[in-house]
């Protein structure tokens, strides 16, 4: 491809497939196909609405940069059965007025889940994955079995919020690498103070700076078209993140609200500059220093 060609691309928003030839691009993705071996060069950000599993097995082997991604855990709804929420609707109920679908969070799923992760990433290459307290029990331990797990982050949400049996105020953020890669800075925390979002138009919102934090921690100075994969997109805050941060972008997420939210939002960021659904920072360097 052309430079021309390649600067005609900057600043698109596509809602196909991502790394498809043009001419073989279909709205319908056949289970369990093989992906295509031929890359075409992305666009900025790639937003698609499509099951998780199937959506990561029509990425070619090997062909994003980072992996950071707040899966939909069913795990502490499900399992432990706690009242009702705005987000997932009555817990006690099997269908319901639900934002989304959340991932079951079976050892069989997130097996399935962590291989193909582990498949589309370059070698030497991190993933940043987000736990809750439950799920991180029930699942962390897996990871092992696909990557090297380094480390695990804390992202104090500085502000309190909801929960049973003690309110929480922390989530995690487990950071593994497929083969070796050191991180861009050697005076980066392990407890991230990034404020949680109110009032925001997705019920699971996370900051921008949060991804950003993510991504600036593995993105190298020399590294071009660095390529970020979120395979559960929700409200797009890793799309923005990895555009302020000079990478491309493909996610997907299986809400129909979720892909239409964030496909306005990375488009209105693209044409504009500016993040329709996060006008405030939620990083204040009053509460710690700058990281990235």
């Amino acid at each position: 491809m052309s430079l021309d060609s390649l600067k005609a691309l900057e600043g698109s928003l596509d809602h196909g497939p991502p790394f498809t030839n043009q001419e073989s691009r279909s709205p319908h993705i056949v289970p369990f196909c093989e992906p295509t071996l031929e890359v075409r060069v992305i666009p900025k950000a790639s937003i698609v609405q499509q099951d998780v599993l199937l959506f990561l097995r029509t990425l070619p082997a090997e062909s994003v940069d980072l992996i950071v991604t707040d899966p939909a855990y069913s795990g502490m709804n499900q399992h432990l059965l706690l009242g009702k929420g705005r987000i997932v609707g009555n817990y006690q109920e099997k269908e319901g007025n639900r934002w989304f679908e959340e991932f079951h969070d079976t050892p069989e799923n997130y097996g399935q889940f962590l291989s193909e992760c582990q498949r589309v990433l370059k070698n030497d290459r991190h993933l940043f994955l987000m736990f809750d307290s439950f799920s991180m029990l029930s699942l962390g331990a897996l990871v092992r079995d696909f990557f090297n797990v380094k480390n695990i982050i804390t992202w104090d949400k500085v502000n309190i919020g909801m929960g049973h049996y003690f309110r929480r105020q922390t989530e995690f953020i487990l950071f593994a690498s497929k083969g070796k890669r050191p991180v861009t800075r050697r005076d980066i925390p392990d407890i991230w103070k990034i404020k949680r979002l109110h009032r925001a138009s997705y019920p699971t919102q996370k900051p921008v700076e949060l991804f950003e934090a993510m991504i600036a921690s593995s993105k190298a100075e020399g590294d071009t078209d660095f390529v970020v994969c979120d395979p559960f997109v929700g409200s797009g805050s890793a799309a923005i993140a990895a555009l302020r941060q000079g990478s491309r972008f493909v996610g997907c997420d299986t809400s129909e609200k979720a892909v239409s939210l964030s496909r306005k939002r990375v488009k209105a960021f693209l044409k504009t500059g500016i993040d329709i659904e996060q006008e405030k920072p939620a990083f204040d360097e009053a509460i710690q220093k700058k990281f990235w």
